[in-house]
């Protein structure tokens, strides 16, 4: 919104004058909390938004399809195949998303457990999934979400490639 609008507006709609709307630009005032809301109001945006540390928080990742980064995970299960999707660097948010492939030695596994959250979208194959003492049989177009400090995996793969979005979400410390 604050692209499409012009100082003289901006300042017609805040309810302030235009020489106050200059003087906070450049520095020269400071405005008080008042000013700030109806800065906020006209251009609908919340208050928060000028506290926001916008220029570290200015990461983007575009991964064309096929250019994921295969990922060599230490530990991981045999012939469970990691493509990396992206990545983000700033913020207290870690963010792993990746194309799992089960591929065709694969075998299950259901003691995965780490912290975070993990979100799963299975893009093909069945499988029966179990989380702790729960099993829940999943398809294409299913998806699960869920604590990752449970233990959690494939039980039993049923048919077809097994393939799936796997997103964790951790908090950087």
């Amino acid at each position: 919104m604050a692209a499409e609008v012009s100082g003289g507006e901006l300042a017609k709609t805040s309810g302030i004058s235009a020489s106050m709307l200059s003087r906070i630009e450049r520095g020269l005032v400071s405005p008080s909390v008042e000013t700030l809301e109806r800065l906020a109001q006209g251009l609908h945006v919340p208050v928060s938004r000028f506290f926001g540390d916008q220029a570290r928080r200015t990461d983007f990742c575009h991964v064309r399809a096929g250019h994921g980064v295969l990922v060599d995970r230490i530990g991981a299960v045999a012939d469970y195949r990691y493509e990396l999707l992206g990545h983000l660097l700033s913020g207290n948010l870690f963010v792993e998303p990746y194309l799992v492939t089960l591929l065709p030695g694969a075998d299950p596994y259901v003691t995965f457990q780490h912290p975070g959250l993990k979100f799963l979208y299975f893009v093909s194959g069945e499988v029966s999934y179990r989380y702790g003492g729960k099993s829940v049989a999943v398809g294409a177009g299913d998806s699960l979400l869920f604590d990752a400090t449970a233990l959690h995996g494939i039980e039993t793969i049923h048919s077809g490639t097994v393939s799936y979005l796997s997103v964790v979400f951790t908090l950087r410390e």
